[in-house]
């Protein structure tokens, strides 16, 4: 009865986001045709940031209420790894030829700046201990924050290059109040949900015998990425196959960020030189995917496997294959 109440808890809290995220994407949406803005950039700097606080709310609830820094270090790298293989689905669902065919250029400066995050978390988890500190904190954190708002500032001014060579946007009427209020009510939603998520998910692993690190990379890892499945298939439905990429691996930009933010809350030093040397798998394995994204943005891959996926997909799926099974047998708690 406890697992089955601790499951219908879950349930209800990935419930939540997923409906919330519907509301974030189709304000988002609208805000951006009202405002001219380039789907690029609201997919990076405004979905991206509010689909992702579930993993800021899970992480800082986790080091700071739990007291399971590989809990929380599993969601933000596991989400990472899983809004990559979301990936396949969107190329799936693109039923003439594979997404990256007319994906915007845009995408390939956030991958790379995502490449170069988490290469820094690899590295950061693989020296463990021997990381430099600020204080409590290690001196990746500060680093990170600094590449986020770079990579910010780059896209944005990318993005504003291409829109001026192009025809300008034609502008829609919309009462912009309204959409901010509903964007604030579905982030405020998303938020309090993604606050609930971790006791559950700490309580379902002790239930279940599953370590914290399998269940952060996985199942956590699901429940909190319910935003950007939620945004990225309304995107879909809206045509615009530019803002789901852009939320998928914008979301990944502030995953890594909110690794530093747990670091400021964790005052038992780094986070990282805590946290099990699998994660650095799960890091690794992400930037593995965004490499696999990048060559598709670059190569623009016309053929199917199967007729089904390119064969972009087909890695990024082979990826998660092995993360998930390294996370299971040597996940700890």
């Amino acid at each position: 009865m406890m697992l089955a109440w601790l499951v219908l808890q879950f349930a209800v809290c990935a419930a939540l986001i997923g409906y919330a995220g519907f509301m974030l994407s189709t304000s988002a949406d609208r805000l951006a045709r009202h405002n001219g803005w380039g789907r690029g950039w609201v997919g990076l700097a405004m979905l991206a940031t509010v689909t992702s606080l579930p993993e800021l709310a899970a992480g800082t609830s986790a080091v700071v209420w739990v007291g399971a820094p590989n809990l929380a270090v599993g969601d933000a790298l596991g989400s990472c790894v899983f809004n990559l293989v979301f990936l396949v689905v969107v190329d799936g669902l693109q039923q003439r030829q594979p997404m990256y065919r007319h994906a915007s250029a845009t995408h390939l400066l956030t991958a790379a700046f995502g490449v170069v995050m988490l290469g820094f978390v690899a590295m950061s988890l693989v020296l463990a201990g021997k990381v430099p500190r600020l204080f409590h904190v290690g001196v990746y954190s500060p680093l990170l924050l600094l590449l986020y708002v770079l990579a910010l500032a780059s896209v944005s001014r990318h993005e504003r290059t291409l829109m001026a060579q192009a025809a300008p946007p034609t502008g829609e009427v919309v009462d912009a109040r309204t959409e901010w209020r509903r964007f604030a009510l579905a982030a405020l939603i998303v938020l309090v949900a993604g606050a609930w998520l971790p006791e559950v998910a700490d309580r379902l692993a002790q239930a279940a015998g599953l370590s914290r690190s399998f269940v952060g990379t996985l199942w956590l890892a699901f429940a909190t990425s319910m935003p950007e499945i939620a945004v990225t298939l309304a995107a879909l439905r809206l045509g615009a196959v530019d803002l789901a990429i852009a939320n998928l691996l914008g979301s990944n930009l502030f995953n890594v960020v909110v690794l530093a933010v747990d670091d400021a809350v964790y005052l038992r030093g780094p986070l990282l030189a805590d946290a099990a040397p699998v994660h650095a798998g799960t890091a690794v394995a992400a930037i593995v995917m965004t490499g696999l994204v990048m060559i598709g943005l670059v190569m623009r891959p016309q053929g199917r496997v199967l007729r089904t996926l390119s064969w972009v997909s087909v890695g990024l799926l082979a990826t998660y294959v092995l993360t998930a099974a390294l996370a299971f047998l040597h996940g700890e708690n």
